[in-house]
């Protein structure tokens, strides 16, 4: 049970007519969910959300969950003889009345954003039991995320105006007053909306921001008055734009001033904000390293250079399996997260679990293998307390002891690759070691062809690579990296082979991890960012300076 109360799964639909769930998913970015927002997508069978926040909420559904796709019938549409097609409160109703607990998502709030107030209303109409799971607002979210806070410790009055239905009493009453307005519109709209305060009395020279794409690693924010608005939208090439319908959420008074939102814009100031990262890994292996690099304000984007096939020959690994069960070692050596999938994988096949490791000590080379031999069900015995690699696990390895190791035999499952560091040093320790291919590595297959594009043609911002062998497999079947992209290797031995392919490294770790490397890349961007807001030069990615880059994010 958590502290938010029992999951709706723990109950009985009380009504043979189903049950529906309004669900707030908020301004865009996915960690600003509920608790209770997840718990009722994990029980959902049937999810009708809008077309912007499917992928948000759709991750923490239930696989199999039914995902209607979302058409919102207009009267254009019907008038010009388009076949009409399900809306969202049909989709709802339909679900509900056959017995199915529905998860309706949309945009910010229920009850602040949209129209969801007519479908609770269609719901309790027909005797459909819902609920209500606020989200954060666009209004509150997106200015939050732009370093734009709406009240102070003075106290101040905070009008919300959507400029789409606003009445001209209301851009009276809002433009007479002193009052923070926080106005949801779209970008090709701003002006005019700035007009219409002016015009019921607010002063041309009251600050302003503007913000698309709020709450978003495409975040962008321009401060100006409501007398310069469109033409600080026109000088930075934003408008006029094909892409002028995107809301946005405008706020109007002193709290949006440059000097304070300079202070205040912790979002867009992450050392990698809005930066395109390759990482040339399984979406399993970069899972970590994914999550630390959104935490700079990354988008990490996971392109598999290596695939993972069983051995050519099963019969050695079967027998070192069958070993591990009757007694024959006295330890298991993981070197790799493929190594603990290999072994779980040739249990399962012999319909054995964690408890065959019972009596076996258990290594793991770094933090991430061992993470996988938990998830297993293993705690491992010995993860190396200093560098995690061959050398750091020999560091710590206790040597053969005739009186206390009953068995002096080691078991180590790795991949077609020689792993003669570790053998060897074992070997020395005393230890006898059953060196065993648990799986092969080969070449993954090209990833699509804008992927390749991409990282060709300057659309990345930095690339890290772990390995030589990830360097070289990436080039590959991928091609080389622009030269405008940032490297980053992982140790001298990758550098080296980056410098071999021609390429500029740019970022090396400190030591052999990818959460080192990661943090360096970090480093290098604050330095990147820092060294431009002190020459007065504005804050742009790797990838904006190739040729027609700054036209094309013109257009975000």
């Amino acid at each position: 049970m958590s502290p938010t109360g029992p999951a709706a799964s723990d109950f009985p639909v009380l009504s043979a007519q189903g049950h529906v769930t309004f669900l707030g998913a908020g301004p865009g970015d996915p960690g600003l969910l509920t608790l209770r927002a997840v718990e009722a997508l994990a029980s959902a069978d049937v999810l009708v959300a809008e077309p912007e926040v499917l992928d948000v909420v759709r991750c923490h559904a239930r696989a199999g969950v039914s995902t209607p796709e979302l058409t919102v019938v207009d009267v254009a549409s019907t008038t010009a003889g388009v076949p009409v097609l399900r809306d969202a409160a049909n989709l709802v109703m339909e679900a509900a009345k056959g017995g199915r607990r529905v998860v309706r998502a949309v945009t910010g709030d229920p009850g602040l954003d949209g129209n969801a107030g007519a479908e609770m209303l269609a719901c309790a109409a027909a005797g459909v039991p819902f609920e209500v799971v606020p989200g954060v607002a666009n209004v509150v979210g997106v200015p939050a995320y732009a370093g734009v806070p709406l009240r102070d410790a003075q106290g101040a009055d905070v009008r919300f105006v959507d400029a789409r239905t606003a009445s001209d009493r209301c851009w009276s009453e809002v433009g007479a007053s002193d009052a923070t307005a926080v106005v949801a519109t779209t970008l090709d709209s701003v002006a005019a909306a700035a007009g219409e305060l002016v015009s019921a009395g607010r002063k041309p020279d009251t600050p302003l921001t503007v913000t698309v794409a709020g709450t978003t690693t495409r975040q962008r924010t321009w401060t100006a008055t409501l007398g310069t608005i469109a033409q600080v939208l026109k000088q930075a090439k934003v408008l006029p734009s094909p892409d002028g319908h995107q809301p946005v959420i405008a706020v109007v008074g002193e709290r949006s001033s440059a000097a304070q939102r300079d202070q205040l814009a912790w979002f867009e100031s992450k050392p990698l904000f809005g930066w395109k990262v390759l990482v040339p890994r399984t979406k399993e292996q970069a899972a970590s390293l994914s999550d630390q690099l959104r935490s700079y304000g990354a988008v990490p984007h996971e392109v598999p250079t290596i695939a993972v096939e069983p051995p050519r020959t099963p019969q050695q690994m079967e027998r070192a399996v069958k070993g591990l069960v009757t007694g024959r070692y006295e330890w298991i050596a993981f070197t790799s997260v493929n190594a603990v999938k290999a072994v779980r994988e040739k249990f399962e096949e012999y319909g054995l679990d964690a408890r065959a490791f019972a009596g076996i000590k258990v290594a793991a080379v770094g933090e991430q293998t061992a993470a996988a031999l938990i998830d297993f069900g293993v705690k491992p015995d010995l993860v190396p307390s200093g560098e995690q690699s061959a050398a750091g696990l020999l560091e710590d390895w206790p040597p053969y002891d005739p009186v206390f190791d009953p068995i002096d035999r080691v078991f180590l499952p790795r991949a077609d690759i020689a792993t003669e560091t570790l053998v060897a040093g074992l070997i020395e320790l005393g230890w006898e070691v059953d060196d065993v291919t648990a799986y092969r590595t080969v070449r993954a297959s090209p990833p699509p062809a804008d992927t390749r594009e991409a990282i060709k043609g300057g659309g990345f911002d930095a690339v890290l690579f772990t390995s030589s062998s990830t360097l070289r497999n990436l080039v590959g079947i991928a091609g080389k990296p622009h030269n405008l992209t940032v490297i980053a290797c992982i140790g001298p031995a990758t550098a080296k082979t980056a410098e071999e392919h021609g390429l500029r490294v740019d970022v090396l770790s400190p030591e052999p991890s990818v959460h080192k490397l990661a943090e360096a890349l970090a480093a290098f961007g604050a330095q990147r960012r820092d060294a431009a807001k002190e020459a007065g030069d504005p804050v742009t990615r790797p990838s904006e300076r190739r040729p027609g880059a700054r036209r094309r994010r013109s257009t975000t």
